[in-house]
């Protein structure tokens, strides 16, 4: 074979491998403009017993939304999950080069197939395919029961140790159909179980807490660190690293009203549950009782962001 032939095929070679000419930066499972993939399947792991089962991807979502909201909601706050969930599942897999995810909120997101309705079928049938992009690629898509009215950064409700994402924003959420218990909590804990989570958060040995203040909020109102004295100095540490190590179901959130003292008890009052980023699930029902699409409550949560239909 002549030497222009052999030049000329492998031009042709690489151009169809995409080596060299014209190259579009490609997200994992998001195709070419107006191509879709198809739906990809999920490995879902329970830590517990240990079982894994493969499945597709919205039925995972399906039990994802059932675990992660309540029951009887509107079908476009299941919706509107859905899109979350998806996007969740997606730029977690991707991220960590895998096709397995937890069944757990604490590792990924809760699932419960067992709570599945057909409202949640309908919802997520009706968003099939849909995910959240920033600039061509899946954003962290954070969610939380209550934002009590606004919501926060992710350096503030999570301690989010990267750079804050520029579709993160603080914006009003219409938390007012939230539960009493959500609207205004209140948690105990003793003082062992504050040692503990100073141990853990900090690697402070104590034995007796005897004060703890708010030493910094944010804009919101959350606590973004606490001072903690004890019987061998004071500490500051991480609010939302704090909650979680005590207990982030009791400890419902950051944004403290009062913090006050009952015998080797410390008492934490306050409102909302959750982190406090990215979407609420609270504001998220009121939205679509109030006519919203799942892609309006979205976009209400989350700036700048595209919301794309990447299978079929």
């Amino acid at each position: 074979m002549k030497r222009k032939s052999v030049v000329l095929l492998l031009v042709i070679v690489l151009l169809g491998l995409g080596i060299i000419g014209c190259q579009r930066t490609k997200v994992k499972g998001i195709e070419e403009e107006g191509v879709k993939k198809e739906e990809p399947e999920v490995v879902v792991i329970t830590e517990a017993t240990g079982e894994q089962k493969k499945m597709k991807l919205d039925e995972y979502i399906a039990g994802v939304v059932a675990g992660e909201m309540k029951a009887d909601w509107p079908e476009n706050a299941y919706a509107a999950q859905a899109i979350i969930a998806r996007t969740f599942a997606m730029e977690y897999m991707e991220r960590k080069n895998t096709n397995q995810i937890s069944s757990s909120f604490e590792n990924a997101q809760e699932f419960k197939p067992e709570l599945v309705t057909d409202v949640i079928k309908k919802a997520v049938d009706k968003t099939r395919g849909e995910v959240i992009l920033y600039n061509g690629k899946y954003i962290r898509a954070w969610f939380h029961s209550s934002a009590a009215g606004r919501t926060t950064t992710a350096k503030s409700g999570l301690a989010f140790a990267e750079a804050e994402p520029p579709y993160i924003h603080s914006v009003e959420s219409p938390d007012d159909l939230a539960p009493a218990d959500v609207k205004n909590w209140r948690a105990e804990f003793d003082n062992g179980a504050l040692v503990d989570a100073l141990a853990q958060v900090a690697g402070v040995q104590a034995n007796q807490i005897t004060d703890i203040k708010i030493a910094e909020k944010d804009n919101t109102g959350r606590a973004v660190n606490f001072q903690i004295t004890y019987d061998g100095g004071t500490k500051t540490v991480i609010a939302p690293k704090f909650r979680n190590a005590l207990d982030p179901v009791e400890f419902k959130s950051t944004l403290i009203k009062n913090i006050s003292k009952s015998g080797d008890k410390f008492v934490f009052e306050g409102s909302g549950f959750g982190h406090g980023v990215g979407m609420s699930q609270w504001g998220a029902n009121k939205m679509a009782r109030d006519g919203k699409t799942p892609e309006d409550i979205v976009r209400h949560y989350f700036k700048d962001v595209e919301i794309k239909k990447v299978f079929k």
